[in-house]
């Protein structure tokens, strides 16, 4: 028996360069896998929208202000109308000024379908140029 130096090899030298070949791999896949994906994600929400004769808007000098209440009432000014006395003084609007801006409050309770409708009406009449009026403050809802 002979009884020698016991010695021991050292291990391989530590890696000092990291390999990218499984990191690119893994990134191109992911890749592929979000290009086939994300035309799969996008939302399809079908929704029955009230249909309206849509004209092209155009610069207003001028404005006259439109209402909808939560009744329903519809209001050019301050005065309450009949929705034909409505259609008549908003095509008598546009007759002596196709320019004219229409400026719409609407009560946040007003569905949006009457709204939409509103605008119909609007539009039929020769006016194209619409506002949207809101107050300023907060946009939170208030139990």
């Amino acid at each position: 028996m002979a009884f020698g130096r016991l010695e021991r090899s050292s291990g391989p030298p530590p890696m000092s360069d990291i390999n990218m070949t499984p990191l690119i791999d893994v990134m191109l896949v992911l890749l592929v896998i979000f290009m086939i994906t994300a035309p799969l994600m996008t939302s399809s929400l079908k929704l029955d929208l009230p249909k309206t004769d849509a004209a092209q808007p155009s610069d207003a000098p001028q404005f006259i202000t439109v209402a909808i209440d939560p009744a329903g009432k519809l209001y050019v000014g301050d005065e309450a109308l009949e929705p034909a006395a409505f259609a008549a003084r908003v095509a008598d609007a546009a007759r002596k000024n196709p320019q004219t801006e229409v400026q719409l409050r609407a009560d946040k309770s007003v569905p949006y379908g009457r709204v939409a409708e509103l605008i119909g009406m609007v539009q039929k009449a020769g006016l194209n140029r619409i506002g949207f009026v809101a107050e300023t403050g907060s946009t939170t809802s208030k139990p």
